[in-house]
């Protein structure tokens, strides 16, 4: 278990939806979730993004409100409940985290909880949204998402979105967007991510990126993490850490050395990759990546490339 040393930065999951879901879950060691704050202190993370996903079921009249409840959620029964745990908005506040203190980011995953209203987005930043994802699969107001047949790009609505997280220093998350959007998020974003998408080269899904798309993120300086979705990974029925480095050693081939991180998508997932079940596995993986990359390599996948691009 000597990778349990590196300190992890984890660019996404989804506890927030699964505890709205079903609010019984207890994010202390509950065996439904793969994060847990027992899980968290096992794997030595030291920053967990909390996506807020509001799933296409819930009615868009509705949208906000439920946002807001899993904000509370992050509150009440995660922040509250475990004072080790810390919102952290700035680079510095993440850098000034004690030993034992675990930084949480508040992430959005679609915009479909603003419906039409960008003041709503303004409320959530205020709330501690630092990083924006414009879509899930389908259509909102903002953009279309990768399953879209439609595939078109930003609305005006969407670039105002980016350019006010521009603004704010908010990263513009492309991970789910359209083709289209994508370059649309290109030509006018500041901050962008790939928080959880891998490479189309390896596994053909449409969730992935193309190398073009890779080579304009490493020249935007974006950093993309690595996703642990096992349909992403390959088109095998089981994935394997095997699997996960191939996705490495692409982007690292392509240039994307120093901007390659993870963001597993834990608990947005019900299958996951052999003996990457759950934080406290991520040993696992490290110590596999130890074994082809140097340990500075290594520390910038798991937290050094996500956090130097921390736009606050």
């Amino acid at each position: 278990m000597e990778g349990l040393y590196l300190r992890i930065f984890d660019a996404h999951c989804d506890v927030l939806w699964r505890m709205w879901e079903n609010r019984d879950i207890s994010f202390k060691d509950s065996e439904v979730l793969h994060v847990t704050w027992d899980g968290l202190k096992k794997s030595a993370a030291k920053v967990q993004c909390f996506a807020v996903y509001v799933p296409e079921k819930v009615r868009q009249e509705s949208a906000f409100e439920v946002a807001l409840e899993m904000i509370d959620l992050f509150y009440e029964e995660i922040l509250n409940k475990f004072p080790n745990m810390k919102l952290v908005t700035t680079k510095k506040e993440i850098a000034e985290l004690k030993e034992g203190q675990i930084g949480a980011i508040l992430t959005l995953e679609g915009c479909d909880a603003i419906g039409t209203d960008i003041e709503k987005l303004r409320t959530l930043y205020r709330l501690g949204i630092s990083s924006v994802g414009l879509t899930w699969n389908h259509a909102n107001a903002v953009a279309d998402g990768i399953l879209e047949e439609r595939g078109a790009g930003l609305s005006s609505l969407g670039k105002k979105v980016v350019k006010l997280n521009n603004e704010h220093f908010i990263w513009t998350d492309v991970s789910h967007l359209s083709v289209k959007g994508f370059w649309d998020v290109m030509d006018i974003g500041d901050y962008v991510i790939a928080s959880h998408s891998n490479c189309k080269e390896i596994c053909p899904n449409p969730r992935n990126l193309s190398d073009e798309q890779i080579q304009a993120l490493i020249q935007k300086d974006a950093a993309i993490g690595v996703t642990f979705v096992p349909r992403f990974l390959t088109s095998d029925t089981q994935a394997s850490i095997t699997d996960i480095l191939r996705h490495v050693d692409h982007f690292c081939t392509l240039g994307a050395v120093n901007q390659i991180g993870f963001g597993s998508d834990f608990d947005g997932i019900d299958q996951t990759v052999k003996g990457l079940g759950k934080m406290e596995d991520y040993y696992h993986l490290i110590n596999s990546l130890l074994k082809y990359y140097s340990e500075t390599e290594v520390r910038g996948f798991l937290f050094d490339n996500f956090f130097k691009r921390f736009p606050k």
